[in-house]
């Protein structure tokens, strides 16, 4: 398998080409189980971004840089759920399409957990931003609690994401082109 090699938050990473049709491919980034870079990517991030009172993620591969900047700022964090748990208080919901997923999904926020985030300063943390899509979805619901969203940040800005202005992250990340 063909790899694309890069450094982040000053660790060098192989990761894997993954075909997203017959013209694109894109590199792989999966943080589960790398704790080093969970860690070192969470202070950096942490670094670069504005005082905040919660921090809000998408499900699932956000979730490790989320808990480990919670982890180090002692902030709560609240995870934006792909389906309807049981234990949710009148659950509000958005649908959306990623480029790393293939069918459109739905985003959903715990109603008790948006009234936590009502009025407060909040960081929106993801490990790669790409279209922007996921990242206008979580927007959405934080905006129904009316929140102060202080910054969109992420590990890494796939393709044209790191031309944007309005988001923090690390390091750039190319679109492979066939």
């Amino acid at each position: 398998m063909e790899t694309y090699k890069m450094k982040i938050a000053g660790l060098e990473r192989e990761l894997p080409l993954c075909p997203v049709n017959d013209k694109l491919s894109i590199a792989g980034f999966i943080i589960f189980g790398d704790v080093e870079l969970t860690i070192a990517c969470a202070k950096e991030l942490l670094e670069k971004c504005p005082e905040f009172d919660y921090i809000i993620t998408p499900e699932a591969k956000s979730i490790p840089i989320a808990y480990e900047m919670s982890r180090q700022s002692g902030k709560k964090y609240f995870v934006i759920r792909k389906k309807e748990k049981v234990y949710m208080q009148n659950p509000v919901k958005v649908t959306v399409n990623s480029i790393t997923t293939q069918s459109e999904q739905v985003l959903i926020l715990d109603g008790a957990e948006g009234e936590i985030i009502r009025g407060k300063k909040v960081l929106i943390i993801d490990d790669v931003i790409s279209t922007g899509e996921s990242l206008k979805a979580v927007e959405t619901l934080v905006n129904k609690f009316d929140a102060d969203i202080v910054a969109k940040a992420a590990i890494l800005a796939e393709g044209d994401a790191a031309d944007r202005d309005d988001i923090v992250f690390l390091e750039k990340l190319p679109l492979f082109f066939k």
